[in-house]
């Protein structure tokens, strides 16, 4: 439901303290309350997510996403266009991609938006895709791709005050800023790295933005336009003492692939041990699969290889296929082999790193959470090289987890359909089946509220680790989903008990 309410009546009635005769009697249990002075736009059968209104007309975009926010189908999540004294939503997109973040041209006369990578497809069937740029004419309802030449994923964009477009757009390990035409992506110079959080003042031009690389921590800039990106004044330093400290240094690795193919990664060295040798290896698998791992800083429980590498590991961080930034084709090849595919990728960057003499084979481990949790999980299943694993938020089988998480609809097409439309697949890309291959002590992180990866899944790998006495722990945080963000304490509960587990098993 759209709700329209005026500002200066809201205002005065949230001040005014109530006397008895003015608080409303208790609603009946069904009844619909709205606050005093509000007018319905519109309603809508699903979620409204996001509104923007037009600057030049007394029109309202909508975005809508399915009320139990469950990507069961891609239909719940459209582009809709309301005006404010009529009440009917005319409906702008058909299609089967997850759309985001709408925005108006300055005239009122197009309307922007992005499909984030792994968020289906406008343009046909759902195909799992890098993130992509469009604009819409809201009178004809016609969209169109921008940035088409563009190889790498889409993260952002903003509209400039001249009607022009920017986007940060991941390219490999970098993030940078590009200007935006239908069929280009002219690349901004700027500092190497990544940039991030883009905001443009709507009538200056000058653009806010944050920075950094992986020796670096996030800071905040202002440009004054973009012709002096390199220019840009650091108008944050909440990381002085850091900076005066010694810190980790990385690169980019590359290997290639049993088939030819490149892939890349980064490596993450411990403090003044930059591009030396033979060192203890973790390699640290990213989530998604629709993600990379870059040149960027990354300090919280979820992305702590800096600080493993603070604590001596040198942090191996693989952008198997499936990833992200390196083209929908590469990001494709994930599918049907959801685990087996990039664990060859992952598998293959290890022992090229020790054939190198990079990684010390007597010390590898290895770790991830969410996806980064289902390819530790299978690899554990495929080799016994790592002394130690420690593993979150992973499945090790597929067809009770698609049924349990909230993103059933993208799992079917990474398999190539249901369970019961590929049996086979389900099976053999599922790591529970081959658990007696598994030699490896491993500790196991979930939150027993999680509904994108199944608590369950950690019942099952902890029984199975049980059953076959390997060496295992089980920590689990009541009341906590996927992104263990009701209590910060237990993202360092977490990466605490991990590291310890690491030393104990495989030291350096």
């Amino acid at each position: 439901m759209l709700l329209r309410l005026p500002i200066k009546s809201a205002v005065e009635a949230n001040l005014a303290t109530p006397t008895a005769t003015q608080i409303d009697p208790e609603p009946a249990a069904t009844a619909v309350i709205y606050p005093k002075g509000a007018a319905v736009v519109t309603s809508s059968a699903y979620a409204i997510e996001e509104i923007v209104p037009s600057p030049q007309t007394a029109q309202i975009a909508l975005l809508t996403r399915s009320i139990s926010h469950r990507m069961e189908h891609p239909d719940a999540s459209e582009i809709y266009l309301v005006e404010v004294d009529h009440p009917t939503a005319r409906q702008l997109t058909h299609n089967q991609a997850i759309e985001q973040h709408l925005a108006w041209s300055p005239d009122g006369k197009t309307l922007y938006f992005m499909v984030p990578a792994a968020g289906g497809s406008l343009e046909g069937p759902y195909t799992d895709v890098q993130g992509r740029l469009y604009r819409c004419n809201p009178s004809t309802a016609a969209v169109e791709r921008i940035g088409v030449d563009f190889p790498g994923t889409w993260n952002s964009f903003e509209v400039l005050p001249d009607g022009g477009l920017i986007g940060l757009g991941m390219i490999g390990t970098q993030t940078q800023l590009y200007r935006v035409t239908p069929a280009t992506a002219q690349r901004i110079a700027g500092l190497p790295g990544s940039y991030g959080d883009l905001s443009v003042a709507h009538s200056s031009g000058q653009i806010l933005l944050t920075h950094s690389t992986v020796a670096d921590p996030t800071e905040l800039y202002l440009a004054h336009d973009l012709n002096h990106l390199n220019g840009a004044t650091q108008i944050t330093n909440f990381n002085a003492i850091f900076r005066q400290r010694a810190h980790p240094q990385a690169r980019p690795y590359l290997w290639k692939a049993d088939d030819g193919t490149s892939i890349e990664g980064m490596l993450i060295y411990p403090p003044g041990k930059f591009n030396q040798t033979h060192l203890s290896m973790l390699t640290l698998i990213h989530g998604g699969p629709a993600d990379a791992d870059g040149d960027r800083f990354g300090a919280d429980w979820y992305d702590w290889a800096g600080l493993a590498a603070a604590n001596g590991w040198l942090v191996f961080r693989p952008n198997y296929r499936g990833s992200s930034g390196y083209g929908d084709q590469f990001m494709q090849q994930i599918q049907p082999h959801l685990v087996s595919r990039p664990g060859k990728d992952i598998l293959e960057g290890v022992d090229a790193l020790v054939k190198d003499g990079i990684a010390d084979p007597d010390h590898l481990a290895i770790g991830g959470y969410s996806y980064g949790g289902y390819m530790t999980n299978w690899l554990l299943t495929q080799t016994t090289r790592f002394k130690a694993a420690v593993t979150g938020a992973g499945a090790v089988e597929h067809t009770a987890n698609c049924g349990n998480d909230d993103v059933t609809f993208d799992d079917a097409w990474y398999l190539s359909g249901t369970p019961w439309e590929q049996p086979a697949l389900y099976q053999s890309e599922a790591a529970i089946f081959q658990f007696d291959k598994v030699k490896t002590p491993t500790h196991l992180v979930a939150g027993n509220a999680d509904v994108r990866v199944s608590y369950l899944e950690g019942v099952l790998m902890e029984r199975a680790l049980q059953t076959l006495n390997i060496p295992h722990s089980f920590l689990v945080f009541p009341g906590e989903g996927h992104p263990l963000a009701n209590n910060p304490w237990h993202g360092y509960i977490k990466v605490r008990e991990e590291l310890k587990w690491l030393d104990k098993y495989v030291g350096k």
